[in-house]
């Protein structure tokens, strides 16, 4: 798959960070595949099924072939209740019951959902294998896993044949505040597997609204972060924007996902991406970041 370097990530559309109209979330989707975003990424985890329901009345109207479709298993929730499942039937049957909400009958990238909080031994034996079936079948057309723990991506992939996974979704750990990514990325080439980067932000951390009440990120760094706000600000550059313009300049990295349900901020991503770093800028922000940088926290 050849994909844009900046990707639509469809979390917003289940009401992830804040009520939306669903009107405004189709037009979303339509603006930036309009624009030239040929990546789309959801999950039936993102607001519990409704995420993949409003993408699929979404693409209803986009021709299959301008876009990449990508989703996942594993991560789930009803009633506001979250659950996992990784097992090989709930696997394959979570395939079809997303295809069936996103109105497709073939899905470019299937991904094993924040491996973290399974066995990593049943993803490498079960998990994995389930979905490489469904690729054999042609069913799907790609295998990937996510997590936030880097460690774990490179366990699996060291214990599963090679060629079973061939992309990784990495979140949080290309940023301005964490780049811990880069250590990865030799492995990854070595192994031939391509990069999803997501949450250039760090999940609103890196926005000038600041950090929702529920992000999990130490309070030293978010006053940090509030520090480079300002910073930023005070040259006249919004802090989205450097984040969006670094987290788009590593050539090793495929694509960056964002997520929203705004058509504007879409086109306004999209400039950002095509918007050269203002290396001064990054600079002092590096250096603001630097008693918590590569700080992270634990997933929720």
């Amino acid at each position: 798959m050849r994909v844009s370097n900046i990707s639509f990530g469809a979390s917003s559309l289940g009401g992830v960070f804040h009520s939306l109209r669903e009107e405004n979330g189709i037009e979303a989707v339509h603006t930036a595949v309009d624009n030239g975003i040929n990546f789309i990424d959801v999950s039936p985890y993102y607001g519990h099924l409704k995420a993949e329901m409003l993408l699929g009345k979404a693409l209803k109207n986009i021709d299959r072939n301008r876009y990449y479709l990508s989703t996942k298993v594993g991560r789930y929730g009803k009633d506001g209740v979250n659950c996992w499942d990784y097992s090989t039937q709930r696997a394959k049957e979570s395939v079809f019951e997303s295809m069936e909400r996103l109105h497709v009958d073939y899905i470019d990238l299937i991904n094993v959902h924040d491996i973290e909080f399974a066995d990593l031994e049943q993803i490498c034996n079960e998990t994995l294998p389930a979905l490489v079936e469904l690729r054999n079948e042609g069913i799907v057309g790609h295998v990937g896993i996510t997590n936030l723990n880097l460690r774990h991506l490179k366990y699996v992939v060291d214990h599963v044949p090679p060629g079973t996974v061939e992309s990784v979704l990495s979140f949080c750990h290309y940023t301005l505040n964490d780049d811990a990514l880069v250590d990865y990325l030799d492995y990854f080439e070595l192994k031939n597997i391509g990069v999803i980067n997501a949450s250039p932000y760090s999940m609103g951390l890196l926005t000038e609204q600041g950090a929702p009440d529920w992000h999990p990120a130490p309070d030293a760094l978010k006053r940090l972060a509030r520090k480079a706000v300002d910073y930023c600000k005070s040259k006249g550059v919004s802090i989205e924007q450097l984040a969006i313009s670094f987290a788009v300049g590593n050539p090793r990295i495929a694509t960056t996902l964002f997520s929203t349900t705004n058509p504007e901020n879409v086109l306004k991503t999209i400039r950002y991406a095509n918007t050269p770093v203002d290396e001064d800028v990054l600079k002092e922000v590096q250096r603001i970041f630097e008693p918590g940088f590569r700080d992270t926290w634990v997933n929720s």
